[in-house]
């Protein structure tokens, strides 16, 4: 198995998309920073999973939308590990379901500082530390949307999908904007995968449920995502920088 002692963040690494993809560093012998917000006990989980696996890893805590627990997530990677060379922006949440003519105040500005604000301040830390242009030696970010940023998301989740499509912009735009100085940034967009996200809103079966509506007639899993993650953070995808690549199987 390939060895790496590469440094990586994975934001919402506790659980689902995020865990697996940290597992799955931590399995080429990677250090891991694994970030939750809430769930400290599995984010403690996932990291002896990758101290099993050869790798290395340590849990930071940061809520996704303070701009100082951010800031200070990236010093703590800084002291434990050292300068980053990944960045996986996963973390991020539906907040509630609720239709546009209901939705209020708290909610917009949380699902926006989560699953938007919060990537944008975890780009500008990691563009920061890897861009050759500022001393660095260059790295790769991966951004988790979803196909709900060009779907429009399933009922009352519109706002949920708005923040996805702001995923696809920062993507796009940001890979250019440093394209010059080594750093890759690409995104990925999955469909309906089997994780905790919709339990608490669709119930724990609804991805399965869901699945007969989908072209391949199942729900895709997190190890699924997380192959794709690990390519386009690998040096195979070397030349591919502002791409989005779907997840989704076929929808």
């Amino acid at each position: 198995m390939a060895t790496s002692s590469k440094i990586s963040l994975v934001t919402g690494a506790s659980r689902g998309i995020g865990a697996a993809i940290a597992r799955a560093l931590g399995r080429q012998g990677g250090l891991v920073a694994v970030h939750y917000g809430k769930h400290r006990d599995e984010a403690e989980s996932v990291c002896d999973d990758i101290f099993k696996a050869g790798g290395k890893a340590i849990a930071v805590a940061a809520d996704m939308g303070s701009e100082s627990e951010i800031v200070a997530m990236f010093q703590k990677v800084d002291e434990e590990f050292g300068t980053l060379d990944s960045l996986v922006n996963n973390a991020g949440g539906i907040i509630a379901v609720k239709s546009i003519a209901d939705i209020d105040v708290a909610t917009v500005e949380r699902v926006l500082a989560v699953n938007l604000a919060g990537p944008i301040y975890c780009c500008r830390e990691a563009v920061k530390r890897m861009s050759a242009a500022r001393g660095g030696r260059g790295g790769s970010i991966v951004n988790i949307s979803s196909m709900a940023a060009v779907l429009g998301g399933l009922p009352h989740e519109v706002h949920y999908a708005a923040s996805k499509g702001g995923i696809d912009s920062l993507t796009i735009g940001l890979a250019r904007e440093v394209a010059t100085e080594g750093v890759r940034v690409n995104a990925i967009r999955p469909g309906v995968i089997d994780t905790p996200i919709h339990d608490s809103f669709h119930g724990a079966s609804f991805a399965r449920d869901f699945s007969i509506n989908l072209p391949m007639k199942r729900a895709g899993t997190a190890e699924e995502v997380a192959e794709a993650a690990i390519w386009l953070l690998s040096q195979s995808a070397s030349y591919i920088t502002g791409a989005i690549l779907n997840v989704s199987g076929g929808r």
